[in-house]
């Protein structure tokens, strides 16, 4: 079975989309595409239905997908460990990183950077969802997510900061009366959230759903600063960590109070997958980090 066809049909069932995995993988769409008919004739079953420009998995591309993000993991794994025999003296480094957190990184980046100049750092953004996913199956060796991590990936986690979430919205909102806002008050509020593969909105529909209400959400986007924008042309209510919105403009339109009830953290968190081999690089990362962001070193 060809590894780089494996890779693509992988890549494409993630994103659900043949023209986003193009993206990704720097070629293409048509490469994709005849990677994966090609993968399908080895097999001689169809592994995906095309809807519009989605996918949808068969039964036997289930199990293709579960089984090759196993078998990509090992690849990966084995190139590591052949190519760590030259140490930090050259090579990569991939870190899975949500676009909100980003932010928190610099002098961890510009730390590592000067360190070990050898070294080709990267920071793949995702939703922390993803992150863990791509953690856990092998894609990556660390990552960044918000806890609490899901518990079934058997994830190493150490925690480096928690920060309170602030509502952000029009002045004229009822919940903006009050000095702490709770989720009942949120009720029949429109909400501007991250998109639903970001720890943070899946955290706040956990809570929504304990407090049995059904949030009002009427638009999503991967941009905080976009998020606080729509809010402040009056579309919505959002939810944002406090270190974030500092690095905004708040205008007088805008009233911010802290969620109070439940009382959600931001709690952010380095991710990898404990009994695997791990990259000089990927311990050298950690250590840095553990320097810089008051963690705990790596044993």
């Amino acid at each position: 079975m060809d590894l780089r066809a494996l890779r693509y049909f992988v890549e494409t069932v993630r994103q659900n989309s043949f023209t986003v995995a193009a993206e990704r993988l720097h070629v293409t769409q048509s490469t994709v595409s005849k990677m994966i008919r090609q993968l399908e004739d080895e097999i001689g079953q169809p592994l995906l239905i095309r809807e519009g420009r989605q996918v949808r998995l068969t039964d036997v591309g289930h199990i293709l997908f579960e089984r090759g993000q196993e078998a990509l993991g090992v690849v990966r794994e084995l190139s590591r460990e052949v190519t760590d025999l030259t140490a930090l003296t050259r090579g990569e480094l991939t870190v899975g990183m949500p676009p909100m957190v980003n932010l928190l990184f610099s002098p961890v980046v510009k730390a590592f950077c000067e360190r070990h100049p050898g070294l080709r750092l990267t920071l793949q953004e995702n939703g922390g969802q993803v992150i863990e996913q791509q953690v856990a199956s092998g894609e990556l060796e660390v990552g960044v997510t918000l806890l609490p991590a899901n518990p079934g990936l058997a994830l190493s986690t150490r925690s480096f900061g928690r920060y309170p979430i602030l509502v952000v919205g029009p002045r004229h909102a009822a919940w903006a009366r009050e000095p702490a806002v709770n989720l009942t008050a949120l009720r029949d509020e429109p909400l501007v959230l991250l998109p639903d593969d970001f720890s943070l909105t899946r955290r706040l529909r956990d809570a929504f759903s304990e407090a049995r209400l059904e949030p009002r959400i009427a638009a999503q986007s991967g941009q905080w600063d976009f998020l606080v924008a729509m809010a402040a042309a009056g579309l919505g209510t959002t939810l944002m960590p406090a270190p974030l919105l500092a690095r905004l403009h708040i205008g007088d339109e805008l009233a911010v109070r802290p969620l109070a009830d439940p009382s959600i953290d931001w709690n952010v968190a380095l991710i990898w997958k404990p009994g695997r081999y791990m990259s000089h690089a990927a311990r050298a990362w950690l250590v840095i980090c553990g320097e810089i962001l008051n963690t705990e070193r790596i044993g």
